[in-house]
């Protein structure tokens, strides 16, 4: 008899059905597949079907992380920064978040910036740290967006600019990112009437422009 799919399993567990879900993932996990190795780090971490176990969820967000799952490399990389089912280590979650970071993971390269931002684990770069924001926020992240636009507004590791302070802080706010419409609130009393018209226009070009992308839907960020 064939072995069921991850997705099998995936649909199952959008059903509520956890422990089906688990019996179909677990052997596809132990047999190497990075996804369902994945999907049972999140059964352990949120308790779904097994009793929650933080450690158990890392040991199989590991694994699927080294067999090249860009999700799990950033559970890990969050899990290392903040000693969640195993020790913590800033050195190891920067790395991690690096490099799911450099695959294109939103989350994780969000995560990186804040450990950048902060030198955890890294170097100090505020700079860098902008750079990551900004790739995130282009990928639609709200909060990197709401992040990338205070680094404007108050020329943080980018030159200062009132403009697109007031787009990124705009487009985070009408996500329900409350820090971005207190700033946005600050930044509009300095800001000239040509400025607002052209920030305006600038945010429209980037909504044309991204028509279609939809924005990531998973994990926690790590504390900013």
């Amino acid at each position: 008899m064939d072995m069921a799919t991850v997705d099998e399993g995936v649909s199952a567990y959008q059903a509520g059905a956890f422990d089906d879900a688990r019996k179909i993932w677990e052997p596809l996990a132990e047999a190497g597949d990075a996804d369902a190795q994945a999907w049972m780090g999140a059964l352990y971490a949120n308790g779904e079907g097994v009793e929650s176990d933080r450690s158990v969820a890392f040991a199989w967000y590991l694994r699927s992380a080294e067999n090249g799952n860009v999700l799990a490399m950033n559970n890990v990389g969050a899990m290392y920064a903040q000693g969640q089912g195993v020790s913590k280590d800033e050195t190891a979650a920067a790395q991690w978040l690096e490099k799911a970071a450099e695959a294109g993971d939103s989350y994780a390269q969000f995560n990186f910036a804040v450990m950048l931002t902060k030198g955890q684990g890294v170097e100090q770069d505020v700079a860098a740290a902008a750079e990551w924001y900004r790739r995130a926020s282009e990928n639609g992240h709200y909060p990197s967006q709401s992040r990338l636009g205070y680094m404007y507004a108050k020329g943080l590791g980018v030159e200062q600019d009132n403009i697109q302070a007031f787009v990124w802080l705009s487009l985070a706010g009408q996500h329900g990112i409350g820090t971005a419409l207190v700033e946005l609130e600050e930044l509009v009393k300095d800001m000239t009437p040509q400025e607002k018209a052209q920030a305006v226009d600038a945010m429209n070009a980037w909504r044309a422009r991204t028509a279609g992308v939809a924005g990531p839907s998973r994990l926690e960020p790590l504390p900013a």
